[in-house]
């Protein structure tokens, strides 16, 4: 058995473990650090291309609303003040995201007032109420327009959801959407978080800092030397896939995944704007991203990228877990067998399956490094 050399293991560079590590180092503890991709930083890497600082893996602005948590962000980076504010394509023209009077007013004319807007809103979705006849949506498209009427279902739900999840929104269920934001305000803020922004010069440099003290080893695939991994930490911090970390023992969960194609473009400004959702069924993509207006960029180039959901097939980079009542049943499972691991904790979007926002996902690292150190 190798000599234990570690007081932890974190198997993944990416935020999670990169809080817990940022307060196990304080303690003066050991910390070995791996991944299997070629950089830390995970999902939120960015990498500067043409002085642009590029988000290889989709679009991440980060946003909360807890100032304990923006308070600890500022301890690795300066963040700037950029405000997510999407613009919707549908067929060629342009709506304000979320939901609001411009975008209400986008869909119908003659929507002047909030008082407008709640009577054409109610009146579509008591027509969906009555249809139902007193029983409970069945699936996505009926709760989405019992919820905010069929011209905004349409027009920004219908086609993007089913990209994004690979299935008819007749098909899928009703817990995606529990509550859609609407406002009666003309306010393109997506977020109704108090604090948000973009850290100044990337992602990756945020990351760096939180991983000082550490040791990193990149291009390290845990699964091909796991027994001899595990026994070199007193406790390990595992933030890949659970079912994966079991050798599927119960079978695979399910996830969604992402193609990127980004393209330099030999013009100023691409689309005006950082992200530009497609939301008709017939573009492939969800959306497209340009990057240098997460940090204001007036470089003399720009960088756009693409983004194409795809099902998940084992080699595919995981993004989203499917959160079904399939789905949840088998992590339930996996989780049970995890509550029994004395030696392994399990993190992240997919060692606890699930959907985390990057302030999410430093609250729940927060909280196992309180446990842990």
């Amino acid at each position: 058995m190798a000599e234990i050399k570690y007081d932890f293991l974190f198997v993944g560079a990416g935020l999670f473990n990169a809080t817990i590590v940022s307060k196990a180092v304080k303690k003066g503890k050991k910390c070995l650090v791996i991944d299997k991709r070629n950089h830390i930083a995970g999902n939120i890497y960015t990498e500067e291309t043409h002085g642009i600082n590029v988000h290889k893996y989709g679009a991440h602005i980060f946003h909360t609303g807890e100032k304990e948590i923006w308070n600890f962000v500022q301890e690795f980076a300066e963040f700037n003040n950029y405000i997510n504010s999407p613009i919707a394509n549908f067929n060629g023209k342009l709506y304000n995201l979320p939901f609001n009077m411009n975008t209400f007013h986008q869909i119908w004319s003659d929507v002047i007032t909030p008082d407008d807007a709640k009577n054409r809103i109610e009146a579509q979705a008591k027509a969906m109420k009555m249809a139902l006849n007193g029983n409970e949506p069945k699936n996505l498209e009926e709760q989405a327009i019992s919820l905010i009427g069929k011209d905004i279902y349409e027009i920004l739900i219908k086609g993007y959801t089913q990209k994004q999840w690979g299935r008819k929104c007749t098909e899928l269920p009703t817990s995606i959407i529990k509550r859609l934001p609407v406002r009666f305000t003309f306010d393109n803020n997506y977020f109704n978080d108090r604090y948000q922004g973009i850290p100044i010069g990337g992602y990756t440099k945020m990351v760096e800092k939180m991983f000082e003290g550490a040791e990193i080893r990149l291009n390290t695939d845990f699964f091909d030397e796991k027994d001899s991994l595990l026994n070199l930490a007193d406790k390990v911090v595992f933030t890949g896939m659970i079912d994966e970390f079991f050798d599927y023992k119960f079978g695979e969960l399910e996830y969604r995944s992402l193609k990127f194609e980004s393209e330099v473009l030999e013009c100023k400004n691409y689309q005006g704007n950082a992200v530009i959702n497609y939301t008709d069924d017939k573009t492939p993509f969800t959306r497209i991203i340009e990057h240098k207006h997460f940090e204001f960029g007036v470089q003399p180039k720009t960088i756009i990228t693409r983004e194409y959901p795809k099902t998940w097939s084992r080699g595919d980079e995981p993004y989203y877990a499917v959160n079904d009542t399939k789905n949840s049943e088998l992590y339930q499972k996996y989780k049970a067998l995890a509550d029994t691991q004395n030696k392994v904790i399990f993190g992240g979007r997919l060692g606890m399956y699930r959907y985390f926002d990057m302030d999410d996902t430093i609250m729940a690292a927060l909280k196992v490094a309180d446990e842990i150190l």
